[in-house]
């Protein structure tokens, strides 16, 4: 449904009015017509846009274009009587990040429907249900978008220009981007089945696409989301390439041990293995595929893996027309903590002593940023191998006496906690804070969870996470979120575990595994603010330019402290702008790049938990930014399935 200005319910056009600005006289530059082809606007990412209509003098005018609003949500209470933890009733997050291509504007729901829309006026064109099965009573994947492809060998007509995305049940869909009908000279009837190769008793319900596509010439590229930390049969976490004419399989590459067929006994993928659920970039150029790694089963103990680690939590570079393995980094050795890498590996051209040099740069969980040549993967600035903790193991567990830190850039969040960091409101909850991490082991980053409880800082959520980062090209600046959260993790013995208490109960292990925010009586952080930052970092120079707080805690007296969680992320514009939902205040903000300095925000329905984008219709026409509206499902904020375009007065 489209809501206009105007006519809206009253309960959004009040939250909607109070978009901050001064008064309505602007200057708008010209400049060409721009669209937003990709997931982060380009097949490298890099969240850019090289639309500058809106400019750091005018954004104070910017106000509500218009929103299409969907059904496609749900919120899930705990029941009473069926005691269980909070990830049982999660509900859905909304985190998609459109496409505009060839003047119509594409978006995927949380239930995996597929709008076209006027971008003008968000009015619909076309809508395709895949007609997904939900079981409320479990987690709702998030889909964060589609893909785009034209066939260039194929004259005008149906299903020469193609929108590709994947399902939360695993399948894989080409549909006409004119009508939204499925594009049946492409697989059965329009559908790639993607539970072909993999086991047939491990359940499609583990398995789910979450992000949209690569595209690498005639290839669609995807990875998936695996549950995990949950049992031990899991499914494989093979990254697969298809023919976009005929969904014929072409390769696939799967994160086994050197020397270990991909295969099991059956001659299906081997399961268990790494999975790659986020974003995975190409360099049309080079033909390569870059692909960032998650960490096999289960997550929090990593005694049993017999090597299946060895690509995890890893930056792998593939031949985009063979899927041959070309290099692989890793940016933990023998990932027991979670940090696997969750955001999109980023391409930028850097000039290094004189020298143009093809980069990738990879924000991580724990706040470090690794800078690589995408040719070779060495690092272009030094990392270094450090000795990290090496006592507070679980029976069975062994751990790697080093991990890789970058020399440049510096961390962007504290690497460890203890009792000594420590805050809080009043004497007294500072006091209980403090108790609280003493009582637990503690350390630099990389202690190892323990059966007494460890103290972990920063959290499996990050450091940084799937939203970041994004690049201005021109400066050759990082802008990326980060989070600064806490949290007290432990492993229980089997014969202690009580699965329907714990949220990861890792079947077949010797260990489930429970975490819970290391918060105050007050429900804070026991950590001092800000709990989240914006960032910018020179990668020319590997420094630091500037860290601001981002957003607030939250509404009310908590607005009061500045930098609160923040899930989504960053895109910035030629005109030197950031745009940045993400944060918990309901807030959509401009920021000035050169300083941090927020210029503008609006109010919103509830959090922006995506990726924004930008376009530009026309020779000298109106530059719109279009954010994804739907909260996120560790009910920080209720759901929803709103997409708001911002724009000028024409």
């Amino acid at each position: 449904m489209v809501l206009r200005i105007g006519h809206m319910a009253g309960g959004i056009m009040l939250l909607l009015a109070s978009a901050c600005g001064g008064p309505p006289d602007f200057h708008a530059p010209d400049g060409p017509a721009t669209e937003w082809s990709a997931f982060g606007g380009a097949p490298g990412g890099g969240h850019y846009s090289p639309a500058n209509q809106i400019t750091p003098e005018n954004v104070h005018a910017l106000k509500l274009a218009w929103v299409h609003e969907t059904p496609d949500f749900h919120d899930v209470h705990e029941d009473p009587e069926k005691p269980g933890p909070v990830q049982r009733g999660r509900g859905t997050s909304f985190q998609a990040t459109p496409l505009m291509v060839d003047g119509t504007l594409y978006y995927t729901t949380p239930y995996n429907r597929v709008f076209a829309l006027d971008p003008a006026t968000g009015a619909e064109r076309w809508h395709y249900d895949p007609q997904i099965k939900i079981d409320r009573s479990h987690f709702t994947p998030p889909s964060r978008g589609v893909s785009s492809w034209t066939d260039t060998k194929k004259a005008d007509g149906p299903c020469r220009h193609r929108i590709f995305f994947g399902t939360m049940d695993g399948r894989l869909i080409a549909l006409d981007g004119g009508t939204g009908k499925p594009c049946t000279d492409f697989g059965a009837a329009g559908t790639v089945d993607l539970g072909a190769g993999l086991s047939p008793h491990q359940k499609m319900r583990d398995y789910a696409i979450t992000s949209p596509p690569a595209i690498l010439g005639d290839l669609v590229i995807l990875g998936a989301f695996v549950i995990d930390a949950t049992h031990g049969d899991t499914p494989s976490g093979v990254v697969r390439a298809y023919d976009a004419r005929d969904g014929r399989f072409v390769w696939g590459w799967n994160a086994v041990p050197p020397g270990d067929s991909m295969y099991d006994a059956e001659g299906n993928f081997r399961g268990g293995t790494a999975n790659v659920w986020s974003l995975i970039s190409v360099d049309p150029a080079r033909k390569l595929v870059f692909v960032p790694t998650g960490n096999p089963f289960p997550d929090y103990y990593g005694g049993d893996r017999n090597g299946y680690d060895h690509y995890a939590s890893s930056i792998v570079a593939l031949n985009g027309e063979t899927g041959a393995l070309v290099w692989h980094f890793q940016t933990v050795h023998h990932d027991i903590w979670d940090y696997d890498v969750p955001a999109q590996p980023t391409l930028v051209d850097l000039t290094i002593d004189g020298k143009s040099v093809p980069a990738l740069a990879q924000v991580t969980k724990m706040g470090l940023t690794f800078i690589l040549n995408r040719e070779t993967g060495e690092p272009i600035f030094p990392v270094h191998e450090k000795p990290v903790p090496q006592t507070g193991a679980v029976p069975g567990e062994y751990l790697h006496p080093t991990q890789p830190f970058p020399e440049k850039p510096p961390a962007l969040t504290r690497l460890g906690i203890t009792p000594d960091d420590a805050w809080g409101l009043t004497f007294w909850d500072r006091g209980v804070c403090r108790r609280k991490i003493a009582a637990l082991d503690h350390g630099p980053i990389y202690t190892p969870t323990s059966l007494k409880g460890t103290a972990i800082l920063p959290s499996q959520i990050g450091g940084n996470n799937w939203g970041s980062p994004a690049i201005d090209p021109a400066r050759n600046w990082l802008i990326a979120n980060t989070n600064h959260l806490p949290v007290a993790a432990r492993l229980i013995p089997r014969a202690e575990c009580n699965e329907d208490a714990v949220a990861f109960a890792q079947k077949s292990t010797p260990y489930c595994y429970a975490n819970m925010p290391l918060v105050s009586p007050l429900k804070i952080p026991c950590t001092a603010p800000p709990w989240g930052t914006l960032s910018a970092i020179d990668l020319n120079s590997g420094d630091i330019v500037w860290t601001e707080p981002l957003g607030a805690v939250g509404r009310g007296l908590f607005s009061l402290i500045k930098g609160g969680a923040n899930f989504g992320g960053p895109m910035v514009t030629e005109s030197g702008l950031i745009f940045i939902g993400a944060s918990m205040d309901r807030k959509f903000r401009a920021i000035e790049i050169t300083t941090g300095k927020e210029l503008w925000s609006a109010n919103l329905p509830t959090t922006a938990n995506a990726v924004p984008m930008s376009y530009r219709l026309g020779e000298n026409g109106q530059q719109y930014v279009v954010i994804a509206v739907g909260g996120h499902f560790s009910r920080l904020s209720p759901p929803g399935a709103t997409l708001m375009a911002f724009a000028l007065p024409e």
